[in-house]
């Protein structure tokens, strides 16, 4: 018979080990985060002090604070729920994208094909957006589903506070 205790001790260290490493993963990711949602409150209140001495506002100005609020949500949704949405940073790629196609058009004053690639690529997008969607309501998993709830009702909550 050989002894128990090296195959103990070895489960111990092991078990230590991997908490030790998910406390590393998770302060990053916080640590990370809040960095984030800081840089982005903070882009936004200089873009607004910009945007509130400037002559005229522009809708590039706009659509980059609805960028601003989009970053905003993706990070208080990952605090609330501890759950990345993917929806949003598709969110995000999708403004940036309607962002330069205006900002192209409204520059050059005549649209070309470029034009005809970023609304593909806004298209592609929206299609993944409704894939995910589908994806999450038809064949996750009971755990998926209800962190997919809980993005919802996170989503919602601003508005039935205010209501």
């Amino acid at each position: 018979m050989q002894p128990q205790w090296p195959a103990r001790l070895r489960d111990y260290f092991q078990q230590q080990a991997d908490t030790f490493g998910n406390l590393l993963v998770d302060s990053f990711h916080f640590l990370a985060l809040f960095v984030i949602g800081a840089i982005t409150a903070w882009a936004a209140v200089i873009t607004v002090g910009s945007l509130l001495s400037a002559e005229r506002i522009s809708i590039d100005d706009i659509l980059l604070l609805f960028i601003y609020l989009e970053l905003g949500s993706m990070v208080g949704i990952y605090f609330k729920t501890r759950q990345m949405p993917v929806r949003f940073l598709i969110y995000v790629a999708m403004t940036a994208l309607t962002r330069l196609m205006i900002s192209d058009i409204s520059h050059h004053n005549e649209p070309g094909i470029s034009v005809l690639y970023v609304s593909g690529a806004i298209l592609l997008l929206a299609v993944s957006i409704l894939i995910i969607g589908y994806y999450n309501a038809h064949f996750s998993g009971r755990d998926e589903a209800e962190a997919l709830d809980t993005v919802t009702a996170c989503a919602k909550a601003p508005a039935a506070e205010n209501s």
